[in-house]
């Protein structure tokens, strides 16, 4: 028993034997592997703190950075100042686009620019615009029976070389919106006008010029109202629509039974004894505009037809001591306008465009006669805009305008500034 003891105690001290030399032999690279991962704790600790403070950085960065700029085209959902919502276009409108973050917000001058490029005041139920408009013309040749060409000029029978005009109207309008779909406007026009006919043959002389001024005191011009609608909201594919109706009424003075009188020293130059400051008959203008919004930009363009009524006037003959009762038929005009705005930064944007108006001949038909057309009086002024609108505040916006002649008939320039003040 003591033997068989014995041989199981050496048999178990053989089995250990191994493991124990196994052990000891292994020792080095157990102590190799638990100093690399004390460093990899080590490093990963490091790691870990410049992460953190890394982190801290950046927090602290996006709270000091400036906010990211703003879009330039807005959500129709989105409201404007004063808690008014905004129609999304329309002549007259103020709100296109599509919204490209729910919580973002537009540009004033955005706000401002979409107004413009429609005409379509959305800011408020009420504004009130004043208008301040200088038109220069200077045209050669003209030779025409009396009527007002282009609302400006007073022509005749006149034989002259050069023609001359300065005219200054002051605009004041208002305009009121209607569940952001409707508006109605009205425009009061108060005009100063002077104008310079030159032409040659003056003392009988062939090379000699002799010249005349006309001044007209600022007086009320043709006051027109207007309705718009706007029937179709921008979206994806389609652009902002609105449909309009405008009618001008004969308050002006009408330049028919004005005579033109001989200047001295010159026989062959005949000037009006006044000026007139409207055309004397009551007008229609239908139009569409359409709105569309390409972020940044905004493209915008419209078409409108003006009717002239037929009227009869006491006195249509421009001849010194002679009246000759008669009707008038002006030539109806069409207008044609397109072009691109967009915004520069929070409180400026720009726009340019081109817009054009034609009108057919004019006629007269004295009491007993026939109508006859009126040599030369068909038009076509055409003419190139650059625009800016400059928002001053919430309320107030300054509209610069400048539109250069591009045809004969268009005046040489152009320069208007208005200021919408919105209530």
């Amino acid at each position: 028993m003591y033997r068989s003891l014995t041989l199981k105690a050496v048999v178990c001290l053989s089995a250990l034997g191994p493991a124990t030399l196994l052990q000891a032999a292994t020792d080095p690279q157990v102590d190799a592997l638990i100093q690399e991962l004390k460093e990899l704790r080590q490093n990963y600790e490091v790691q870990q703190k410049a992460l953190m403070v890394l982190e801290q950085r950046v927090r602290q960065a996006e709270e000091n950075a400036p906010p990211p700029p703003k879009r330039l085209v807005r959500s129709p959902a989105e409201a404007p100042k004063n808690g008014q919502s905004i129609a999304t276009g329309a002549p007259g409108s103020s709100s296109y686009g599509q919204s490209l973050k729910d919580d973002s917000t537009p540009a004033q001058s955005v706000n401002d620019l979409y107004s413009e490029a429609s005409g379509f005041f959305g800011n408020g139920k009420f504004s009130f615009e004043t208008g301040l408009t200088y038109t220069h013309y200077d045209t050669n040749a003209l030779v025409l029976n009396g009527f007002l060409a282009l609302d400006s000029i007073f022509l005749g029978n006149i034989n002259i070389d050069r023609i001359k005009a300065d005219n200054w109207t002051l605009d004041l309008t208002g305009r009121y919106n209607v569940a952001q779909r409707w508006q109605f406007d009205i425009n009061v026009p108060v005009i100063y006008r002077e104008s310079t006919y030159q032409s040659g043959g003056a003392g009988g002389a062939a090379t000699a010029t002799s010249d005349d001024t006309v001044k007209r005191d600022p007086q009320i011009g043709d006051v027109n109202v207007g309705v718009a609608y706007k029937f179709l909201d921008e979206s994806a594919n389609w652009p902002d629509a609105v449909v309009s109706l405008r009618v001008k009424a004969p308050t002006g003075k009408d330049p028919y039974g004005i005579k033109l009188v001989p200047v001295a020293g010159n026989d062959n130059l005949n000037v009006p004894e006044s000026l007139p400051t409207g055309n004397g008959v009551w007008s229609i203008t239908p139009g569409i505009s359409l709105v569309k919004s390409f972020d940044p930009a905004v493209l915008f363009g419209s078409l409108s037809y003006t009717y002239n009524m037929e009227d009869s006037f006491g006195d249509i003959s421009p001849q010194v001591n002679s009246k000759v009762a008669g009707d008038v038929k002006l030539g109806d005009s069409y207008q044609f306008g397109a072009g691109v705005a967009f915004a520069l930064n929070e409180k400026m944007s720009m726009a340019f465009s081109f817009s054009d108006q034609w009108a057919q001949k004019s006629k007269v038909k004295p009491d007993g006669g026939e109508w006859t057309s009126i040599s030369n009086s068909d038009y076509n002024a055409a003419n190139f805009n650059i625009g800016m609108t400059i928002a001053a505040s919430d309320k107030l916006t300054i509209v610069p305008n400048l539109a250069v002649g591009l045809t004969s008939d268009a005046p040489a320039f152009s320069f208007s500034l208005k200021f919408p003040y919105y209530f």
